[in-house]
């Protein structure tokens, strides 16, 4: 799905991958203000989701909510903020959300509540089920009816189905039924519980917090709310945390971690630590491994702010060139910043991103990015960079060739989009005008890793933790 805000050229951030989304929550054992914690975990997971925010609350006998389009300071105001913190619960979950499934409508955003026989449920939900459309119809055949697109009232209705056996049989029964990608929480009136699916391809950690826990799907929402870091879940776990502590249960026997590699290249935010890694620290040797790699005699590294400043920083270590700053970055252009004409767009370059042409001035320059999805905004940061002054632009690429759309929670575009999937590296390099192209192997993000080879690395090489259906494989080859 293109941006419908069409200003890629203007924007990085328009020609990478869209994030997925971003799940929190919080268990007090006394009442307190769980509202404002959630509301601070979801801040610090705005990276993961800027459609959609909500949050609900639970004080024991009922649940309360609210949602809103936009970022968290869109979708909530000191009222609504208010009219949760009244409601004196001690449980919270939260959810900010980009539309890798269902249309941007606020009757999709999460929490998605349900009332059951054990009263009522709310669900929030990050990754993307590769059977959803399966169960979907098979529930409406039995004359359920469902009220939004999204996988989350997929889950939802699984679990309200089967909740005469007890809400933890319940979630247990739902979530072997369903296959996928999945870090989700869930909230009764009276319990929190943590998912994560069998093939731990979303995040999701667990912390200590005052009298009680988090859970988060990134440990920089940790920090954020001051809780300590315990773990993270592991693949294939339930975790339910109620007035009794903490149960964990594994429902699935045939589990192995394989983290998607893209939360250590470019999705998370670099102050998180995911599944026992260092996220800054696996895109700092991202950069030293690009240079074992490629070994470029220049004058100066520089990186397309923010995202590939870490592996800029690794290189420029490795190699002895020094890094400097490449691009000033205008802060303030606004999610709603209009959409200039083409013809604008041609000469606005500069609006987001500006060569700092003192540096660059008569350099040979190494430009690092993390990846490339299309190569629209590559090619003009490498002309820009020329009319700046810079003698050879050399683009180096701190992951490996992006050749194939992802099923599990990320918004990619068809395959026809993905300029790694219809060219060469050498047609690449001519189309975006630089004067060498270099990405990243697979071994390489490997040995960023620690030598960690349990990722899911599909959009790399079409292998996936989970097939993909084939209508959706179908769909990708007719486009």
């Amino acid at each position: 799905m293109i941006n419908p805000h069409n200003f890629d050229i203007m924007d990085p951030q328009n020609d990478k991958f869209k994030d997925e989304c971003g799940v929190f929550g919080v268990y007090s054992s006394r009442p307190m203000d769980v509202a404002s914690v959630t509301y601070y975990g979801l801040y610090a997971l705005q990276h993961r989701g800027q459609e959609s925010t909500g949050i609900a609350v639970a004080n024991g006998e009922e649940i309360k909510a609210h949602k809103g389009l936009g970022i968290i300071t869109e979708a909530f105001n000191k009222e609504d903020l208010e009219r949760l913190r009244n409601a004196n619960g001690n449980i919270s979950i939260g959810h900010v959300r980009y539309s890798t499934a269902g249309s941007k409508t606020i009757e999709n955003s999460q929490p998605l509540l349900s009332s059951t026989k054990l009263g009522p449920i709310a669900t929030a939900h990050n990754g993307n089920l590769v059977n959803g459309d399966v169960i979907r119809e098979l529930l409406e055949d039995g004359g359920h009816v469902f009220h939004t697109s999204v996988d989350s009232e997929v889950i939802t209705s699984l679990i309200a189905r089967g909740s005469k056996r007890g809400i933890e049989r319940a979630v247990i029964d739902a979530i072997s039924a369903v296959r996928g990608s999945f870090a989700m929480v869930i909230m009764t009136k009276d319990k929190l519980i943590g998912v994560r699916d069998p093939n731990g391809i979303r995040p999701l950690c667990l912390g200590r917090y005052e009298e009680g826990y988090v859970l988060a799907s990134e440990s920089c929402a940790l920090d954020a709310v001051g809780a300590e870091f315990v773990r993270d879940v592991a693949a294939g776990e339930i975790v339910v945390i109620d007035e009794n502590g903490i149960k964990s249960y594994r429902y699935s026997e045939n589990t192995s971690c394989q983290t998607c590699s893209f939360e250590y290249i470019y999705f998370a935010r670099p102050d998180s630590t995911i599944d026992g890694l260092d996220v800054h620290t696996t895109r700092v040797k991202q950069g030293e491994e690009l240079f074992k790699e490629y070994p470029i005699d220049a004058d100066l590294v520089v990186a397309v702010p923010d995202s590939g400043i870490p592996a800029a920083m690794g290189y420029a270590k490795a190699s002895g060139i020094p890094y400097d700053i490449g691009f000033v970055k205008n802060r303030y252009i606004a999610r709603t910043f209009i959409t200039p004409s083409q013809e604008m767009r041609e000469r606005a370059v500069a609006v987001k991103l500006n060569p700092l042409k003192i540096n660059v001035k008569g350099k040979r320059v190494i430009l690092i990015d993390d990846s490339i999805v299309r190569g629209t905004t590559s090619k003009h940061l490498i002309d820009s960079l020329r009319r700046a002054g810079a003698l050879e632009v050399h683009f180096l690429v701190a992951s490996p060739i992006v050749k194939y759309p992802c099923y599990f929670g990320i918004d990619t575009p068809y395959r026809s989009e993905l300029i790694g999937a219809n060219k060469s590296v050498e047609e690449i390099r001519e189309t975006i005008g630089c004067d060498s192209l270099g990405y990243l192997s697979l071994e390489g993000v490997y040995a960023s890793c620690s030598g960690r080879r349990n990722f899911c690395v599909g959009c790399f090489n079409g292998i996936y933790p989970v097939s993909a259906p084939m209508e959706a494989l179908d769909d990708n080859l007719e486009r």
